[in-house]
């Protein structure tokens, strides 16, 4: 006869687990002997290794109790639903691991391959880092609404960036944002996109154009984060020109 702790060495599980398994009737709970103890013979190792040989491989402990008393057909195909299950999680899991390493990844969490190739192209020709995540923000917005949309996106935007002067622009779009409402330098950058405005056709404009709530969304992102925004669109007017995402040619304003 064994106490419970050299029943639980025999098995192979600890004390704590022998009395969750009593504690959940799976195994029953010998009457106590003379001197106040509790006595187990062989027959409760037995059956205490089968219980855990059946928890170690992922069986619900709510249904060990069943399994214990089946018959070999019930037990086969109840093994064979429990293993579906495990194979079930397994593949979750995997999904799961799958999600981890796309945050691990960075900028590609939300963005399809061609998205991130263009934002570290940003980073490679001096982009400041705030604008880049900008960049980024706006785009995952996009994907979310028009992601068959991106490959031409992208295409059009890595065209644009062969441009020397856009890639300056770019790196001068962070220092902008600190500037005051009112600085004349807002009016020479306005000026300067007027110049690439002008040097694309007309009807790829309307090409590239988003629609226009999810337009509306990303303008209003600058108009909130650049203080000179208004004064910006305004001289783009002036010259002939409105809107900052979707972009159309206008009667100038005098």
């Amino acid at each position: 006869m064994l106490t419970i702790g050299e029943l639980a060495t025999y098995a192979g599980v600890t004390v704590r687990a022998v009395r969750h398994y009593h504690a959940k009737g799976l195994l029953p709970e010998p009457e106590r002997d003379s001197s106040g103890y509790r006595r187990y013979d062989a027959a409760a190792v037995v059956e205490l290794v089968r219980i855990r040989t059946l928890a170690d491989a992922g069986v619900p402990l709510s249904r060990v109790r069943e399994l214990l008393s089946a018959g070999g057909d019930e037990f086969a195909a109840a093994v064979g639903e429990i293993d579906r299950r495990l194979r079930a999680e397994i593949r979750e899991r995997q999904r799961h691991r799958e999600r981890i390493a796309l945050l691990a990844a960075g900028d590609s969490l939300a963005l399809p391959p061609e998205a991130v190739a263009y934002l570290d192209r940003l980073r490679a020709v001096g982009v400041p880092e705030q604008m880049v995540e900008a960049e980024r923000d706006a785009w995952i917005l996009v994907a979310a609404h028009l992601p068959e949309r991106m490959p031409f996106y992208m295409q059009v935007k890595e065209a644009q960036f062969d441009d020397p002067s856009i890639q300056q622009l770019y790196r001068e779009l962070y220092d902008i944002r600190t500037w005051a409402p009112d600085d004349p330098r807002l009016d020479v950058v306005a000026d300067r996109l007027v110049e690439q405005f002008e040097a694309v056709p007309d009807d790829a404009w309307d090409e590239g154009a988003l629609p226009d709530d999810l337009a509306g969304l990303l303008d209003g992102v600058f108009l909130t984060s650049v203080p000179g925004a208004q004064r910006i669109l305004a001289r783009l007017e002036s010259q002939g020109w409105t809107g900052w995402t979707n972009i159309r040619r206008v009667a100038r304003v005098r």
